[in-house]
Formats: structure tokens, sequence, C-alpha cells
């Protein structure tokens, strides 16, 4: 009976440990669409998040080669592209974000690790300035605290930018009612509301202050999901179980897109919990928005 034992305990760690090799190297496409009477035409956006640096095959070739195949016509980034560490080369990100812009509009939320390069500059030197130079050169400006009104859709999009408590390890730092209106101004209701917002645990705060739709990651799905049940089983600021570990949540009219990610930082791996790329598609109402399927990915 031990030996039985010993040796089905044997196969689960391999099954595990070969899940987590395909897991962190491939992604899937995940796709969603939003019908609105406010939304002027139809718009096909590519969502990015955490990439953290990976790059999926040579010059992330393999990551380009899915955007381009969903043709959109924007890019909206939710931050953490690189990864804040001192000294380290931001050429993986830059080369990636070169490639995005000379091919299409690409607006840029910071995440906790673009905010940290700028926070800590005793840290890390002047990571933050030539980043956002190299970012300048490209034509990107980042929606720090910022927001871009696209009139041809009908599309307001903002970009959150949240002090550095609210991304507090273990415990969560309640967010002041006004805090957002005092950080963003008053949300557009005249045009839809996009909201690129890096940390999900405030999707709450986020539907109150007017984000009809809010994209975000931060999380990268709980890094290892709980098979059959699904659940992320922690997040990068040590919750356990968060309540926001992926997929598609709902305020009442607010909806929340919060994407696995696409990499991964200190802990690079990943089990039963492949990375994300999403397509989000703006319709106006009434509109016959393309049907879609999760496609695999892989390095």
């Amino acid at each position: 009976m031990a030996d039985i034992l010993i040796t089905l305990f044997g196969l689960a760690v391999l099954v595990c440990v070969w899940v987590m090799l395909y897991d962190s190297n491939r992604f899937v496409v995940k796709k969603y669409t939003v019908t609105d009477d406010r939304i002027k035409k139809p718009c096909k956006t590519v969502f990015l998040t955490d990439l953290h640096n990976k790059q999926y095959g040579k010059e992330n070739h393999v990551l380009l080669e899915a955007i381009r195949e969903a043709r959109p016509d924007l890019i909206l980034i939710a931050g953490d592209i690189l990864t804040a560490q001192p000294g380290a080369s931001m050429e993986p990100a830059l080369d990636f974000l070169k490639k995005l812009a000379e091919e299409y509009p690409v607006f840029y939320a910071n995440g906790n690790h673009e905010h940290r390069l700028k926070l800590y500059p005793d840290v890390y030197g002047d990571m933050a300035r030539r980043y956002g130079e190299a970012l300048g050169k490209l034509g990107i400006e980042p929606l720090a605290n910022a927001h871009v009104l696209l009139p041809e859709y009908g599309l307001a999009v903002y970009g959150a930018e949240i002090h550095e408590d609210f991304y507090r390890r273990f415990s969560l730092t309640k967010m002041p009612a006004e805090y957002l209106t005092e950080t963003l101004g008053q949300a557009f209701r005249e045009q839809y509301t996009v909201l690129l917002a890096h940390n999900p645990d405030y999707f709450p705060e986020y539907a109150a202050w007017g984000a009809d739709l809010t994209l975000s990651g931060h999380i990268h799905g709980g890094m290892a999901r709980v098979p059959f049940w699904g659940k992320g089983v922690i997040s990068p600021s040590w919750h356990v179980f968060p309540k926001y570990d992926g997929g598609i949540f709902q305020e009442g009219k607010s909806v929340m897109v919060l994407s696995r990610g696409l990499g991964n930082h200190t802990v690079p791996v990943r089990l039963f919990n492949p990375a994300e790329l999403w397509v989000v598609e703006f319709c106006p109402l009434g509109a016959d928005p393309e049907a879609g399927a999760d496609i695999p990915r892989s390095q």
C-alpha cells in the first residue's frame, strides 16, 4: 500500500511539474465584447498587462503575431510591462513597445512596477527618467492619473496610478470615497468610460467613481489555480484566495475585465494558470459583435 501511495504521489508531482512548465510558457487569447449606446462605432482593442519583460519566442514574435491576428484599432495597457529591478535592462519592454507603437495607437497606464521606479530613485537610480524618455521617443505618453478622449469611438480612456499604500501586503488599505475623484477628476458621463487600473482590489471604488469598464491585472491569476474549483491561490500582495483573481466581475452596471497577465516576477511560474491576452471589442448598441473563442498560444 505504501508503495502505491508513493508512486501516485510521484506521478502527481510529475504532472504538476509538467503543467507548471507548460503553463509558464504559453498564453491564451480571451475575448470580451461591450455594447453601449454611447459607443459611436466599433472599436477593437487588445488589452495587455503584467508582461514583466517576458518574451514569447525571439523578440516576442509569438505574442506580436497574436496581436496582429486580432487586428486591433488600438492597444490598452494596464501596467507592469517591465519589472522594477535595480540596474536591470529595460530593453525587452521597450523593444516590444516600439513594435506595438509602430503599428497601433498605444494607451499605457502605469502599474506598481513603473510607479516604483519613480518613487525610489535611491534604489532605481535614473531608470524612471530613462524609461519615460524612451517612451516619449516612441510616442507613448503614460496615462498617470490622466485621460484621453476618443470621440470617434465615443470612448474616454483613463489611467489610474494609485498611491503605494494601496498595494500594501497582507492587508487591504481602505480607499477614501473621494480619493479617485480627487485623483482622476469626474468621470465623463457622455462617453463610455474605460479605466486602466492596475490593482483590481478596488473595483467597487472604481465602479462608484464612474468606470463603465475597468481593465486590470496585478494578481497574475493567483500564480497557481486550484483544479476544478478554478480559484487563484495567492496574489502578489500575499492575499490568499483573492476575491478578484481573474476573469469578468460586475459591480452594478460596471464591469471589470481582470487579466491573469502575461508574465511573472519573483516566482516565475504558473500552475493550472496560463497567461492571458485579451481582445476587448466596443460596439454600438444593436451592432453584431464578432463571436470569439479562447485560442491557446505557446512560446
